[in-house]
């Protein structure tokens, strides 16, 4: 008897579809859809959840990341350090805030931002660096917190992908200006569609992007701001609002799965020599948003995995340097020659992310870790 195929995500409701269902029917009964009671209820809750003083429900977390650095006075001709992996929304939404963004290399070991690399971009014209928690797992915030310091910069940390993480205890989101969350159905806490947050300890941050979020309007028709349309509607926030006391749980269950994984791996790195390697871990505040690996023979793997049965994907295969939308950018810097970002471009080559949410069970992932094993021993399926 065949196997069923693993697929790298279920994205339906499950322990929580009927908190899903009941928030969704509330809404729905009392005809308020947007920039109403659950809007406000979830702010409060997400912050508290985030060990922040205020939150504020936006769009998407692309606009997140944007109106926190327009709330932050970033403006045209200002460059802003974002790392060379990431989703190609980071490096956007300092274009959406009139900004350039500059690229900097990353840590070989964990993919986020490199301090040395960071530090050796910034130029007169550097006004923010952008810290991205990849995969779940803080950047080294004490290093570069202390170069925020000292060269007076602002840090926005980019944390769509980091919800409940930590950096030696403290919450992502909370070591500078500001966090930005992202609430896409694939997240860690993901809405029924679209939907961010920003998160502050600084009120008037906080009321700046309240203001910007809705038009930049300071009474009913009245726009102080030039703001944009980016609100986080109450349907989505109801669904957020059921799923946020399980975030705690299903993160949990992320943490044992990954460790399941490290020992499987380690195990068999030890003994062969077509080794697998995970991302380090650099923090036990890591939420594993996705578990990723390291393969000098990728495309031999994945196709392995899915002749398996194993649904993979590959989290980010193209720097943000080398992507068209940024190539006008790139030709206008003033010191003529794009940042040299050879960590990056080495390791999206070698990087694969295997299937890691709540719902994966023990024999699914002990499968996926045979799987591999296979692979290790030269066992290759096509």
């Amino acid at each position: 008897m065949t196997p069923e195929n693993i697929p790298f995500i279920d994205l339906r409701p499950g322990d929580d579809a009927a908190a899903v269902r009941e928030a969704i029917d509330r809404v729905i009964t009392r005809g308020w859809f947007v920039l109403g009671p659950e809007v406000e209820a979830f702010e409060s809750e997400f912050a508290s959840a985030s060990g922040a003083a205020h939150a504020v429900g936006v769009g998407n977390g692309t606009d997140a990341i944007a109106l926190l650095l327009r709330a932050i006075n970033v403006q045209r001709g200002d460059e802003v350090i974002v790392p060379a992996i990431t989703a190609a929304y980071t490096g956007l939404a300092v274009l959406m805030a009139g900004a350039t963004p500059v690229f900097a290399d990353v840590d070989a070991q964990t993919l986020t931002l490199d301090p040395a690399a960071c530090e050796s971009a910034i130029t007169p014209r550097t006004v923010a660096i952008i810290p991205v928690h990849l995969y779940g797992q803080a950047a080294d915030m004490n290093a570069l917190q202390s170069i925020a310091q000292r060269r007076s910069l602002a840090i926005v940390e980019d944390c769509c992908q980091a919800h409940l993480a930590s950096c030696d205890g403290i919450p992502v989101g909370t070591h500078g200006a500001g966090g930005a969350f992202s609430f896409y159905p694939t997240k860690n806490l993901g809405a029924l569609g679209d939907g961010g947050a920003v998160i502050t300890n600084d009120p008037a941050i906080a009321e700046r992007v309240r203001r910007l979020r809705n038009g930049g309007q300071i009474d009913r028709y009245m726009h102080a701001d030039a703001g944009v349309n980016s609100r986080l509607d109450d349907l989505q926030a109801a669904v957020l609002r059921a799923r946020l006391p399980l975030l705690p749980r299903w993160t949990a269950r992320r943490r044992a799965l990954a460790a399941k994984y490290r020992r499987s791996l380690d195990e068999a790195c030890s003994e062969r020599s077509r080794g697998v390697h995970p991302l380090a871990e650099r923090d036990s505040g890591h939420v594993y948003h996705l578990f990723v690996v390291r393969s000098p023979e990728r495309a031999a793997l994945q196709t392995h995995l899915h002749a398996s049965g194993i649904e993979t994907l590959i989290h980010y295969p193209v720097p943000l340097p080398g992507q068209p939308a940024f190539a006008h950018r790139l030709a206008s810097l003033a010191r003529g020659k794009p940042e040299m970002c050879e960590t990056a471009e080495r390791v999206v080559r070698e990087i694969l992310s295997l299937p890691l949410h709540p719902r994966v069970t023990d024999a699914q992932l002990e499968r996926i870790s045979s799987a591999v094993d296979l692979f290790q021993k030269g066992q290759i399926l096509a």
